[in-house]
C-alpha cells in the first residue's frame, strides 16, 4: 500500500557496503523518467554516479549536510534546464522524490541533499561545485542529490498518531 511506504520512508544517512543492483537502478531511473511535469516539459536530467572518488567528491559540495553521500553506493544528481519550463525546480523536486519512493519500494534507503541555494567552502555555490566535478553545461541548474543505499541504520516508521493534523483545513483556513 502506497501509504504504508510513506510512513516507512526515512532520511538515511548510513549505508552498507553493498552495490545497489542494475536492475534496481534501471527500475529507480525508469521512474523518474515518469515523473509528471509541467506541460510533459520534462526540464530534469539525471546523473547517476557510483564512482567512489566521485561520491567523496560530490559529497563535499557542501560545508555541513552532505558528507554522508561519500558512504552511499549510489548518488543520483538531479538537474534541470531553466529554459526548458519556468517551474523547473518543481518539477526537479517532482522527480527526487519519485526517486525516493522508488528506491523505498525496492528496500533501499535515501535522503535528499539539498544544493539549489546552498554553499560550500569558500563560499562557492554548491550547484557551481558540482557542475565543475561533472562537466555540466552552465544552462543546467543542479536541484539536488539523491544518495541511495542498502540502509546500514534502522529507523522506525512514521507514528501517525505523531501527524501535524493542525496542518490541515477543511473548506477554509
Amino acid at each position: 500500500m502506497f501509504y504504508d511506504l510513506l510512513k516507512s520512508r526515512r532520511s538515511i544517512r548510513k549505508f552498507q557496503d553493498k552495490k545497489v543492483e542494475e536492475e534496481k537502478i534501471d527500475i529507480i531511473l525508469k521512474s523518474a523518467l515518469l515523473s509528471p511535469s509541467s506541460r510533459s516539459r520534462r526540464p530534469w536530467e539525471f546523473i547517476v554516479v557510483t564512482d567512489k572518488e566521485l561520491l567523496k567528491k560530490l559529497s563535499r559540495c557542501r560545508e555541513h549536510s552532505s558528507s554522508f553521500l561519500a558512504g552511499a553506493p549510489l548518488g543520483i544528481v538531479v538537474i534541470a534546464d531553466p529554459e526548458a519550463c519556468d517551474v523547473w525546480i518543481e518539477d526537479a523536486s517532482i522527480a527526487s522524490i519519485i526517486i525516493q519512493l522508488a528506491a523505498q519500494s525496492l528496500g533501499l534507503g535515501s535522503c535528499w541533499i539539498q544544493v539549489r541555494e546552498r554553499y560550500g567552502a569558500g563560499n562557492v555555490k554548491a550547484g557551481d561545485y558540482i557542475k565543475d566535478i561533472l562537466g555540466i553545461p552552465a544552462k543546467y541548474e543542479v536541484e539536488c542529490m539523491v544518495a541511495i543505499g542498502y540502509p546500514a541504520e534502522d529507523k522506525k516508521p512514521y507514528d501517525e498518531r505523531q501527524l501535524a493534523y493542525n496542518k490541515i483545513h477543511y473548506e477554509k483556513y
